[in-house]
C-alpha cells in the first residue's frame, strides 16, 4: 500500500521563503530531523526540524530526544509529520525559527551500536579485485548480508575533524610490520539507517515488518586506512584501520519522506535469489530507493570543492530492510537510535566508484583536480564531503545536508 500522502504534494508550500527554493534541500515535503543549538552558546542540545535555511525547535512540543521520537510507532511517527506538514505550511500563522547559520549540532541522536554492511555489489567486486584477482566475489557474499560491528564512540558529526591513524602496517616484501601513521586515507560513500522501534531480545521480525524499525538515512562516510586493513582485517574483520572515525551528516531524513522514491527491488538475472525470510512480493515491489549520490572533494589550495564521483542507492545488493530483518533474524536486538551503514555504494561505471580505493586502482591511477592538483589518498588539510539527493518528476527534491570532515596530522 502507497504511503504517500498530501505531505508529498510537490505544489505545497512553505511560508518560510528559502524553503520553496528549488535547488533547497529541506523544502516543506522532507522536514528532516536534527540535535541543535545556538552557535557559541552552552544551552542544551534541541531537537530540530529543518525548513529551507531555518531550523523549528521541537522543545517546546514536548520532543526533547530524538530517541523517544524513534522508539514510537511509524502510525505517531508519521502523525507528527502531518502537524509539522501543517505547521510550516504556507497560510499557517508565522512562528520563531532559528536560521541554521546561527545553530551548531551535535549527533542527532544517542547511537548505541553501529553496524556496517557491505550491500555495495560493485564495490565489494573491485576491491576483491585488488586484493583476490582469482576471486574477487566471496561465495557467501550473494546469500547473506555482510556486515560487521563498529565503534559508536568514534562517530562524529560532519564538520568534525579528524586526525590520521597509525597503526600497523605490514610491506608484501617486509620480514615486520612497523608502527606508523597510516598513508592511505580513504572514504567511503554510504548512507546511515537508523532503527526506529527495535526489536526483543529473541524476537526477530519478518521482512513485511522492517519498515516499521526505519525511522530514517543520514549520510555516512566510514572513513578507512587501506595501509593497515589489509596486515589486521584477516581473520575477524575491520578494526584500527576504520574506528579511528565514521562522520555523518547532521540531518537524519525520515524514510515517510523518502516514499516518493521507492522502487522495486530486483536482482540481475542468473543471480541467486535472497532465502525466503528476506524475500516477499511486497518487498520485491519497492523496497529499493532511487537517491543519488555524491563525493566531492577539496585540498587547501582549492577555493571550491569539486566532485570526483556520483552513483545511487539503487545500485546496493542488499535493501534497507534486509539489512534490518537480517541483522535481528537470530534474535539480536536492534534499539532506538542503533545506526545501520549500507557499506561503500558504488556503480557499476568507474566514475561512480564511491571509495579512492576504487577510483585509483588501489592507488596506480593518479586523481587530476582543479589546479593541478593530483591525489591517491587524502593528504593533511584535505577536504571530503558527501552530498545526496532524491527527485523525481512531479515530486520536490529532497536533499540530506552535508556529511563534510578534514584530515589533520597524527598526533
Amino acid at each position: 500500500m502507497s504511503n504517500i500522502d498530501h505531505t508529498h504534494d510537490a505544489a505545497a508550500l512553505s511560508w518560510v521563503a528559502s524553503a520553496n527554493d528549488p535547488a533547497t534541500d529541506f523544502p516543506l515535503q522532507n522536514l528532516p530531523f536534527c540535535s541543535f543549538r545556538r552557535a557559541g552558546t552552552l544551552e542544551p542540545w534541541r531537537v530540530g526540524v529543518g525548513i529551507g535555511d531555518q531550523i523549528l525547535d521541537l522543545s517546546a512540543w514536548g520532543i526533547t530526544e530524538l530517541n523517544a521520537l524513534m522508539a514510537r510507532p511509524r502510525s505517531e511517527r508519521r502523525a507528527l509529520r502531518h502537524r509539522l506538514f501543517d505547521t510550516l505550511k504556507a497560510g499557517a500563522p508565522e512562528i520563531e525559527l532559528l536560521p541554521q547559520a546561527q545553530a551548531e549540532y551535535t549527533l542527532p541522536c544517542r547511537i548505541g551500536d553501529y553496524t556496517d554492511f557491505y550491500t555495495g555489489i560493485h564495490h565489494a567486486r573491485a576491491v576483491g579485485r585488488l586484493f583476490r584477482p582469482d576471486n574477487p566475489l566471496l561465495p557467501n557474499y550473494q546469500w547473506v548480508p555482510i556486515g560487521y560491528h563498529g565503534r559508536s564512540s568514534s562517530i562524529v558529526v560532519s564538520g568534525t575533524p579528524l586526525r590520521r591513524p597509525k597503526g600497523q602496517v605490514k610491506a608484501p616484501d617486509a620480514e615486520a610490520p612497523v608502527f606508523k601513521p597510516s598513508a592511505r586515507i580513504d572514504c567511503e560513500l554510504e548512507l546511515g539507517l537508523f532503527v526506529g522501534p527495535g526489536n526483543a531480545l529473541g524476537e526477530p521480525f519478518g521482512i513485511d515488518e522492517a519498515d516499521e524499525h526505519a525511522f530514517g538515512l543520514t549520510l555516512l562516510n566510514d572513513w578507512s586506512a587501506r595501509d593497515i586493513q589489509p596486515w589486521e582485517y584477516q581473520p575477524l574483520g575491520p578494526f584500527l584501520a576504520k574506528n579511528f572515525g565514521t562522520t555523518i551528516s547532521p540531518w537524519i531524513v525520515t524514510m515517510d519522506a523518502l516514499e516518493p522514491f521507492r522502487i522495486p527491488f530486483t536482482r540481475p538475472e542468473g543471480d541467486p535469489q535472497p532465502l525466503p525470510y528476506l524475500d516477499s512480493p511486497a518487498h520485491r515491489a519497492n523496497a529499493s530507493y532511487d537517491i543519488e549520490l555524491e563525493v566531492w572533494f577539496k585540498t587547501p589550495a582549492m577555493a571550491q570543492p569539486t566532485r570526483i564521483s556520483r552513483s545511487n542507492l539503487r545500485h546496493a545488493y542488499w535493501s534497507l530492510a534486509q539489512m534490518l530483518t537480517h541483522h535481528a533474524s537470530n534474535g539480536c536486538n536492534l534499539q532506538p537510535g542503533d545506526l545501520l551503514g549500507t557499506g561503500t555504494i558504488s556503480g557499476p561505471a568507474p566514475e561512480e566508484a564511491g571509495s579512492l580505493l576504487e577510483l585509483t586502482q588501489g592507488g596506480k591511477q593518479l586523481i587530476s583536480l582543479p589546479g593541478g592538483e593530483q591525489r591517491t589518498f587524502l593528504q593533511d588539510g584535505d577536504q571530503l564531503g558527501l552530498r545526496a539527493h532524491a527527485e523525481k518528476p512531479g515530486f520536490r527534491r529532497i536533499g540530506f545536508g552535508a556529511c563534510d570532515g578534514v584530515i589533520l596530522p597524527a598526533r
